[in-house]
């Protein structure tokens, strides 16, 4: 049996997606918009509860993501920045490269800041594409599950119950 939701309802849960965009104005902008309109209206409807969980846990996800690349990468990089100074040769004279056969000794650490762009930018762009997914689902009054989330917050056990009553 399909149940209809409700216009408002459909509409909280769209904003609470396009909400996460609101990082592009205040800084942690994509957590403190959506977590207040998800925490003004949870308890009205498990359908905005869904969505709401989702946007933040996927917001949590991409975060932790991110920090997990560059945290990697940091390895990687003082690596291939302490293969370049070594006491015979040393990549910067007086604080600008000496030779163009220079340059050549930078492939490594170019060839780090790539991969790391690369997965960074692929994470922006799954970001950009499920948050758009998941508003036009909650306009169509669907469920919407994103991709790579960690779900951090948890459906809560007294929401749980509720539902097993009706």
């Amino acid at each position: 049996m399909k149940t209809s939701i409700p216009t408002h309802q459909k509409n909280v849960g769209t904003f609470i997606h396009l909400a996460t965009f609101f990082k592009y104005v205040l800084p942690l902008g994509n957590f403190i918009a959506p977590l207040v309109l998800w925490s003004a209206q949870k308890r009205n409807s498990n359908f905005i509860d869904e969505h709401g969980r989702g946007a933040i846990n996927f917001q949590l996800s991409i975060l932790l993501y991110i920090i997990a690349v560059v945290v990697l990468s940091i390895p990687f990089f003082v690596y291939q920045t302490l293969l370049l100074e070594t006491p015979n040769t040393r990549l910067f004279y007086n604080g600008h490269i000496d030779h163009i056969k220079d340059i050549e000794q930078l492939g490594g650490v170019f060839i780090t800041i790539c991969i790391v762009a690369i997965i960074i930018i692929a994470l922006f762009l799954i970001e950009i594409i499920s948050v758009i997914s998941a508003a036009v689902k909650a306009s169509k009054g669907e469920l919407y599950t994103y991709p790579l989330t960690i779900p951090f917050i948890k459906k809560s056990i007294i929401t749980e119950k509720n539902e097993d009553e009706m």
